[in-house]
């Protein structure tokens, strides 16, 4: 089984989304997009022990936390009880009190889930996402046609409880049926839906905690532990203070003396010190497993090993669980935190090995090369909440290879960025982070660094790539800025139609940009600071020499090699040429504006006049 698709009305950050899975799926996105809050809602739908927390969903999970009905329309209601209603006898849209609506789509049944679920099965049509409703059997014989099992989670706050609700229903039941079918546990064990929380599931995996890794094994070897009792049995009836080295004993029995004074035995007696009222679920909290490290016998509880060894032993157990339950599906956050690339990769290759679907989110070139363009979502969502996704089209300057050997170094960082800015080359690439940073750091009112604002710096290598790395980029829904030399009016209205904004600068060459338009004391003070190779010391030496050619073969010499960006670095801002200036100040108008000024409440009794002016 795999998810084909889930559709998500105000949960989290996301007011709406309707998001399509391939059989293996890599999200990725910028930082707080909606990645994790996808995994969220699939778990709230098919995760077997997500709904025994208590609330199931709290005010946080509601988009932009609203849960209740606006006031306005809480006041209208009032006068009768009901909620107000449109001319047609409907509800207002906005007096209905939000809820949280997750609806997934399963299709790849197995033969199991086929007879379990066989009256609610419906019929996708995958070429459109259409669900097959015509009186005509033959019809579902069509290829695009599959069995499908659609589920709807529902979240809602209760005024009468004042608590909130959540349940999983079969979708069919919603309108078919008079009162809604669950979907519960026992069917949601039967699709096999298991989430790894980034950082979160390896701190209770070798537990017996409900709902941990090795609590889900033994359910499904189907061994149930006979520790309880015995360990509770042993655990009563230690003494843990009765030798009287300890120095408690006596401390005790002076306390029973002074008992007897007072009350009669039956009362109470013999005060002595236990480990604990210790129960079942104490003991799943208490019990964890003891993993050796180092080459001697020393154990230490699993937990307080490394992230990357307990990351690596989450796989092991994910394998037994794989093992054991087939056609899985494994959600997974972060799958690089703490390990190394080529351990980032076996885990991707397992994951897929193992289960039937794998859904991951990553910002790891080494994860993301491992999927292929039809199984990478890129996720953006918009101010209002609207979460879409994108796939990757390349432009036909872009062949496949292409994009397989420049992955790491020109497209995995734009692909995970919200905003993208196009450099034309190794020099330009490399200058703008830098004259950023010391701007901001010298003048951090009016300047922000580029990784400040959000922004990944893409290496084009040639002006004439950047029209088509900016269509590519823009359409994955990013941001898209361009910079580069002076170019032919038809190459520039070719970038300004693919790119939010273009900086170019009117030299040919950004040697020219930075000679020409900063002061003789920076470039001075530059060449004292340098090593310079051998020939272009002999090439300059002398008390005649002529910095601008000097520093002109120097740039030239140690371009892609951060030359002007080591020059820059060191300039003032007033030695830092005006455009590199009037650009870094704009990128911070169009990605960080500041907020408007705040409106004047009108004078009293002056109809709002400004009293300046009646002055001037």
């Amino acid at each position: 089984m795999r998810v084909h698709s889930l559709s998500v009305t105000n949960f989290r950050g996301i007011k709406s989304a309707t998001i399509c899975l391939p059989a293996h799926a890599v999200l990725i996105g910028d930082n707080n997009t909606g990645k994790s809050s996808v995994l969220e809602a699939i778990d709230l739908v098919l995760g077997p022990d997500r709904l025994s927390r208590r609330p199931p969903v709290d005010e946080h999970d509601f988009f932009e936390g609203r849960y209740l009905a606006p006031a306005t329309a809480v006041a209208e209601a009032d006068h009768d009880g009901q909620p107000p209603v449109e001319a047609a006898g409907n509800p207002l849209a906005d007096s209905v009190p939000p809820r949280i609506e997750i609806e997934v789509t399963i299709t790849d049944l197995s033969e199991e889930q086929l007879a379990r679920f066989g009256g609610r099965i419906e019929w996708l049509n995958t070429a459109d996402g259409t669900l097959f409703v015509e009186a005509n059997p033959a019809g579902i014989d069509a290829a695009a046609v599959v069995a499908a099992l659609r589920v709807t989670f529902i979240g809602q706050y209760d005024p009468d409880d004042d608590d909130f609700t959540g349940a999983t229903y079969f979708t069919r039941s919603l309108t078919e049926d008079d009162t809604p079918t669950p979907f519960r546990k026992t069917d949601k064990q039967h699709c096999g839906f298991l989430f790894l929380r980034s950082l979160r599931t390896g701190s209770r995996a070798l537990s017996l905690e409900h709902g941990s890794l090795l609590d889900i094994i033994l359910r499904l070897k189907e061994i149930r532990p006979r520790l309880w009792e015995g360990t509770l049995d042993a655990l009563s009836t230690l003494d843990v203070a009765g030798d009287p080295q300890m120095g408690i004993s006596g401390v005790l029995e002076s306390v029973n003396a002074s008992l007897k004074k007072y009350v009669p035995r039956e009362w109470g007696a013999k005060p002595h010190l236990r480990v604990s009222s210790l129960t079942r679920e104490h003991l799943r909290k208490v019990i964890t497993a003891f993993i050796a490290t180092g080459s001697g016998d020393h154990a230490a509880p699993f937990y307080r090993q490394g992230t990357g060894t307990i990351n690596m032993l989450v796989l092991a157990l994910l394998s037994q669980i794989a093992e054991d339950k087939q056609n899985v599906i494994f959600a997974m956050e972060e799958v690089e935190t703490a390990i190394p690339p080529y351990a980032q990769k076996r885990i991707v290759h397992e994951l897929r090995k193992l289960s039937a679907q794998s859904i991951i989110t990553s910002h790891s070139p080494y994860v993301l090369e491992e999927f292929g363009l039809d199984e990478t979502v890129i996720l953006s969502r918009s101010s209002q909440g609207i979460l879409s996704q994108a796939s990757i089209a390349l432009p036909e300057s872009v062949k496949h290879k292409r994009y397989r050997q420049d992955f790491r170094t020109k497209f995995c960082e734009g692909l995970l960025a919200r905003r993208v800015l196009i450099a034309e080359g190794d020099t330009e690439a490399a200058a703008l982070p830098v004259v950023a940073r010391r701007l901001s750091d010298l003048n951090p009112a009016t300047y922000s660094s580029i990784e400040g604002l959000g922004i990944t710096v893409i290496n084009a290598k040639t002006e004439t790539q950047i029209a088509d790395l900016g269509r590519l980029y823009a359409g994955l829904g990013k941001r898209v800025f361009a910079l580069c030399d002076l170019q032919t009016a038809e190459a520039q209205q070719a970038i300004e139609a693919e790119v939010e904004q273009l900086f170019m600068h009117p030299e040919k060459g950004i040697e020219d940009l930075v000679l020409k338009n900063t002061t003789l004391e920076a470039m001075n003070r530059f060449s004292q600071s340098l090593a310079w190779p051998p020939h272009l010391a002999a090439k300059h030496a002398g008390a005649d020499v002529n910095m601008i050619d000097a520093l002109m073969d120097y740039f030239q010499w140690s371009k892609g090699n951060w030359g002007i960006a080591d020059f820059l670095a060191q300039c003032s801002e007033a030695e830092i040429p005006l455009w590199f200036r009037q650009t870094c100040a704009r990128l911070r108008q169009l990605c960080d504006p500041p907020p408007p000024p705040p409106v004047a409440d009108p004078a009293p009794g002056g109809g709002g006049d400004d009293f300046d002016a009646l002055f001037r």
